[in-house]
């Protein structure tokens, strides 16, 4: 889970590039060009409060997706459509390249896709769905989502090949599966609402659960959640402060190849506590001091010397004059 949301190679690319058309009144809009997913799937509101990348697009589905998946800061070309017949109900189904960066010598996707102007259109495609339900909004709004994901590559068994031996022992690939996939549900719900508010200020819940199988994936468990409060200082009101755990799950089969391999530790999950405070210095200009703790950073994976796990690792910092783009008139969606 990297500690920031805008953790990244040293680069000039272009990121995302698309035309969008409304159309029956604003009840369907397509989007389609190089456009990144969490823009706008397995988002939560109230993870838009902290500074680790996780609460963005979370650990799991960027472990478990190709190059990590069109997720900042690899977009990828796709289409994406959203029907929202009312106020209450949306729904959203992007397909795209499922590979957001070309194969090449270097490890890092983004070294790969140094420019983001690689535009590849060969690779197994990658969908997602995603509906929402938002009630109350004049009162203790809430909104529920439920979606998933199915990668229609191929992805290996995480431990066995294709014989049912251990690969740690064999060396061979892992026995091979068409697709992966995940389901998740998220909520975000205000509990107490600052009288009189607008905007649903106050006091909020959130959080989200996340699945995928396990014999594919590194990851297969993943959740987050944490309390928010906005609004609450009245000379104040846009100040906010929120605190947050994530865990991410790593695989059984992951776990059990480690094991069968020797190793001194295995992995087994890494979570995290972050808590923050957003203050706002004048019109669009914030400044966020935060403070992380991370249990068993990587999952669990050995330290230098080989023989014991990476230590637990603390993190403080100060993030000054952040420029918010609601402040310029650009959706939520375009903040960055």
């Amino acid at each position: 889970m990297p500690v920031s949301n805008l953790e990244a190679t040293p680069a000039t690319r272009l990121f995302e590039l698309w035309l969008e058309q409304h159309m029956f009144d604003d009840k369907l809009a397509i989007r389609f060009g190089q456009m990144s997913a969490d823009a706008e799937f397995v988002i939560s509101e109230g993870g838009g409060f902290f500074l680790n990348g996780t609460w963005g697009w979370p650990s799991i589905t960027a472990a478990d997706m190709p190059s990590g998946g069109p997720a900042y800061p690899l977009a990828t070309p796709g289409v994406r459509v959203a029907v929202t017949p009312n106020d209450n109900f949306q729904l959203l189904v992007g397909l795209y390249n499922g590979d957001p960066a070309p194969p090449c010598a270097s490890e890092d996707p983004q070294v790969c896709n140094s420019d983001g102007l690689d535009f590849e259109l060969d690779d197994p495609p990658l969908l997602l769905v995603e509906g929402a339900y938002k009630y109350n909004q004049d009162r203790l709004a809430g909104t529920i989502k439920l979606g998933g994901w199915n990668h229609f590559g191929d992805f290996e068994h995480q431990r066995f090949d294709v014989g049912g031996n251990v690969i740690a022992v064999t060396g061979l690939p892992g026995k091979p599966f068409d697709n992966g996939y995940g389901f998740y549900g998220i909520i975000d719900q205000l509990i107490w609402r600052v009288p009189g508010s607008e905007d649903a200020k106050g006091v909020a819940l959130f959080g989200r659960i996340i699945g995928a199988p396990s014999d594919r994936n590194l990851i297969d468990f993943y959740a987050d959640g944490g309390i928010t409060f906005s609004g609450m200082i009245p000379r104040r009101p846009d100040d906010s402060f929120a605190i947050g755990l994530a865990y991410t799950g790593i695989s059984d089969q992951v776990h059990g190849f480690d094991v069968d391999s020797g190793l001194p530790v295995a992995r087994n999950y890494e979570a995290l506590l972050e808590i923050c405070y957003t203050m706002q210095l004048a019109q669009g200009w914030t400044l966020q001091p935060d403070f992380q703790y991370i249990w068993q950073p990587g999952g669990n994976v050995p330290n230098e010397s080989g023989n014991a796990a990476v230590a637990d690792a603390a993190v403080v910092g100060v993030i000054p004059a952040c420029l918010k783009a609601d402040s310029l008139g650009i959706p939520a969606d375009g903040e960055r």
